[in-house]
């Protein structure tokens, strides 16, 4: 049985089990970092690639001969070495968008793999349980949400809000037949997180984080820079103690703004997924819309801060994240996702009786679109959103009705100046 759900609890590990999950999770960084070289340098020399089967045999002799990693529980390393397994073969893969492995450094976040059969779970009232781990007895945790399930795996990891526990649970669900409910196109952006087309109101993300947080951050990584120059020219580059207290302030806020921002995410793709027979979105290429304006030396880029600010922007809405929990909640609630080109989806026309593109009719992408054919005046993402919808349809083949929607509702631009001229007859 393979883990089809999962599960995640806050944990509250007493101060000598959190020293052995610190030293364990250095551990489990090292022990990927030296796997992964190994198998670079095997294939480099010998241009063969090296598995965590043979390196298994490896590490039960490192094991005997050194004290750190024998201290860290076998079957913990064994589970790093088949998530290396698992992160060559997604990049071997040409469906799957991971690339080549990357070390692991020491400021990501600390995790600690372990195996389903040897992880016991006690509740002890309604709102607390507790887990045996391997090595290091029982640990409680916040018991948020029930199991509901068989526990395959488990993972222990710490980030700046403090230590966590997942479980990978076997849960056994059938996915649900389709639901017979219309469907909608989503178009994701900045100024408007979510702009459904079946809706008169976008979904706006509150900012994740507060102006009080906005310039406490701001303030640390002032700091942080001070205190790195400071350790590059009088320590040696070692970092002090008031240094690690910085970078954990750092951490705790932004560990603090990524959960707010998982938090919009989760109920924004639920939402979508349960109440719509499919969910058309742009196939977007987020890293190719993210990059750099730096350019180079000899070509030097133009207005890099603020395309920096905007690339800020949009991966502050997660189109990615979006797109991969629509992925299984849309078979877990009889839906369908449908990816869409995304070429001019903002500068074609939402009224059925025209469907022209032209991108006079979105001057200076603001949040008006205005056709300069028929004269049809929408908000410009709710404009997008009604043509994602379109191509859904016609992408999905015979399930779905590939006509317009006779009668599509316009959303009044929020922005848009208002204008005394007559609009043309064929204005809905």
């Amino acid at each position: 049985m393979k883990a089809d759900m999962g599960r995640r609890y806050r944990l509250y590990p007493t101060v000598d089990q959190e020293e052995i999950l610190i030293r364990w999770g250095h551990t489990c960084r090292a022990l990927w970092n030296v796997a992964l070289e190994q198998r670079r340098y095997v294939y480099r020399q010998r241009g063969t690639t090296l598995m965590g089967s043979a390196q298994c045999g490896q590490l039960t002799a490192a094991r005997a001969e050194l004290d750190w990693m024998a201290d860290l529980p076998a079957e913990c390393g064994q589970r790093v070495l088949a998530n290396l397994d698992a992160a060559y073969l997604n990049f071997w893969n040409p469906n799957h968008p991971a690339g080549f492995p990357a070390w692991k450094k020491r400021r990501e976040r600390m995790s600690i793999p372990f195996k389903g059969q040897r992880i016991e779970v006690h509740k002890l009232n309604r709102h607390w349980a507790e887990v045996r781990l391997p090595k290091l007895g029982w640990v409680r945790f916040r018991l948020s949400r029930a199991l509901g399930g068989t526990i395959r795996n488990a993972t222990v990891s710490r980030d700046g809000t403090g230590w966590h526990v997942s479980f990978g649970v076997h849960m056994g669900r059938i996915p649900d037949a389709p639901n017979g409910r219309p469907g909608c196109g989503v178009d994701f952006g900045v100024a408007a997180s979510a702009f459904a087309s079946t809706e008169t109101e976008p979904r706006l993300m509150p900012p994740t984080l507060t102006k009080a947080e906005q310039a406490r951050l701001k303030h640390l990584e002032r700091k942080k820079a001070r205190q790195l120059t400071y350790a590059k020219k009088h320590n040696g580059g070692r970092y002090s103690n008031r240094l690690r207290r910085t970078m954990a302030e750092i951490a705790k806020i932004r560990a603090r703004q990524a959960n707010r921002r998982a938090d919009f995410t989760h109920k924004l793709t639920t939402d979508l997924a349960q109440n719509h027979g499919f969910v058309g979105i742009e196939d977007l290429r987020v890293n190719n819309m993210t990059k750099s304006a730096k350019g180079t030396m000899d070509t030097p880029g133009k207005n890099v801060a603020a395309k920096a600010g905007l690339n800020r922007s949009i991966l502050d809405n997660a189109p990615g994240e979006r797109r991969r929990q629509l992925e299984y909640k849309c078979r877990m609630y009889g839906s369908e996702l449908i990816p869409v080109p995304a070429f001019h989806t903002s500068q074609t026309c939402g009224n059925p009786a025209c469907g022209k593109v032209d991108p006079a009719s979105r001057p200076g992408c603001g949040r008006l679109f205005r056709c300069v054919n028929c004269g049809w005046e929408d908000d410009a993402d709710h404009n997008a959103s009604m043509e994602i919808e379109v191509r859904a349809r016609r992408t999905g083949g015979s399930v779905i009705n590939s006509t317009r929607s006779a009668e599509p509702a316009r959303v009044p631009a929020q922005t848009r100046r208002r204008t005394r001229e007559a609009l043309p007859a064929t204005h809905g």
